[in-house]
């Protein structure tokens, strides 16, 4: 069997018995979107199909370097940090490159945890768009810089003087692409072997920079492909002695790094519901009104999209990245970038998300708000035509500066609320302070070079 047809536990069962597998990997994404997983021998992993499986839920009292947060009211001391239920998904199941026969699958919370679970976030958002009448396909792209360099060898070097995997300027590079081939050959086999269609593979300007388009697909199969790219490409790269970043912005030289995310709505008949030809740029009332939802709701939900503090180091202007809640069709300048076309191809890019997103939340962000648009029928600004960035825009349209200013954005916004539920906003929100707490107890290389002999 193959893993593309597993679609529900009697066939993951099979598919398990038919390798002979004494154990299967098994992961959940956390709220950072870093995957945490182990291994679990046959028999568990059968009575989990059956009944779920225990994992601690400290993963949702930690941050990504598994520091505790000293605030939270989900899970921590208080609570003694219990297990929770995690319901295997299998249709997620996938091959795993370079391990033989070995399968991997995804999980998601059940229970209380269910409230924080990233997975279950979007599912429910998906449900969501499915009493309104609507499926969502979402298409994401991610923007990576390849080094030259181990786990070991960027602590070594204190992240400074890395190397990458090739030298300057080489946009859509055919030179560059061409003698990295082997690279490039063995990241689009991995995803040919976990079913992450690639429809383009380039290099950006910048040096080792590629660019990857994964084809759209319907939102949780399109998260599920972003997170296990995300994680896996990395282990391709580490396994023959490179190293990928996903960070938003990881040199002042450079631009930042996107994670754009191309989405557009059918109705229940399979039908595209974003094109009309009578109107403006081919948009119907659906789709004005989705892109509508999204600007306005942009400024509250950003903290749930842009979820780092280098983030924002990324969102100035002139770097191809927005810096404010702004529209436009066919322009790149802006948060929200309209693409026309035929009744199929007509969507809308959410060029605010970079490379570092939790593809969860960020998609559950881009479409929750979009059907919200929709359900209150938000008319959006006049588009723009012109570079976005010469413009001033109205004090409602700015984006938070900072994670901590998102993170209060988000905790105060109602429709944030209502869309994703009180305990899932209040507790990732704490998350987000504590990421900014941690940031400003580090004093930065630009701060010695700037006070250490002058002050």
């Amino acid at each position: 069997m193959d893993p593309r047809d597993v679609r529900n536990a009697a066939d993951a069962r099979a598919i398990v018995g038919e390798r002979g597998l004494s154990h299967v990997k098994v992961a959940i994404v956390d709220l950072d979107g870093v995957m945490r997983g182990k291994y679990i021998s046959r028999e568990k992993f059968f009575s989990a199909l059956e009944s779920g499986f225990n994992f601690c839920d400290v993963i949702f009292g930690w941050d990504s370097n598994d520091q505790l947060y000293p605030n939270g009211k989900f899970t921590g001391w208080h609570t003694a940090f219990p297990d929770a239920l995690v319901h295997v998904v299998p249709e997620s199941c996938r091959n795993v490159p370079e391990e033989g026969e070995m399968l991997f699958f995804l999980g998601e919370f059940q229970g209380r945890a269910a409230d924080v679970c990233p997975r279950t976030l979007l599912k429910r958002t998906v449900a969501r768009a499915a009493g309104l009448g609507f499926s969502a396909s979402i298409a994401a792209e991610f923007e990576f810089f390849v080094f030259d360099e181990t786990p070991h060898s960027v602590r070594q070097k204190s992240y400074k003087g890395l190397t990458n995997i090739t030298p300057g300027f080489f946009g859509y590079s055919m030179l560059r692409s061409s003698v990295e081939a082997e690279f490039y050959h063995d990241l689009l086999a991995m995803c040919e072997a976990m079913d992450i269609p690639i429809e383009g593979l380039h290099t950006e300007t910048g040096p080792g920079v590629l660019e990857a388009a994964i084809e759209h697909t319907e939102a949780m199969d399109a998260a599920d492909r972003a997170a296990i790219f995300k994680t896996f490409s990395k282990v391709m790269a580490e396994r023959r002695g490179k190293m990928i970043t996903f960070m938003a912005k990881w040199s002042n030289d450079w631009p930042g790094q996107s994670g754009h995310l191309h989405l557009s709505l059918k109705g229940r008949d399979g039908t595209p519901v974003f094109y009309d030809e009578g109107k403006p740029h081919g948009m119907s009332d659906t789709m004005r009104w989705f892109v509508g939802g999204q600007q306005a709701l942009m400024p509250e939900l950003i903290a749930m999209v842009a979820s780092t503090v280098n983030s924002y180091s990324r969102l100035i202007p002139g770097f191809w990245a927005p810096t404010d809640a702004t529209w436009g069709v066919e322009n790149r300048t802006c948060a929200l970038r309209v693409i026309p076309g035929s009744p199929k191809s007509q969507r809308v890019e959410y060029r605010v998300a970079a490379a570092d997103i939790n593809p969860y939340l960020a998609m559950a962000a881009a479409l929750g708000s979009g059907l919200w648009g929709i359900e209150n029928r938000i008319e959006p600004d006049a588009p723009i035509a012109t570079n976005a960035y010469d413009m001033a825009h109205a004090p409602e349209r700015q984006l938070p500066r900072t994670l901590s200013a998102a993170a209060d954005r988000l905790e105060a916004s109602a429709a944030a609320k209502a869309l994703f539920g009180e305990i899932f906003i209040e507790h990732y929100a704490m998350t987000r302070r504590w990421e900014d707490q941690e940031f400003r107890r580090a004093i930065t290389d630009w701060e010695l070079a700037r006070y250490f002999e002058i002050i």
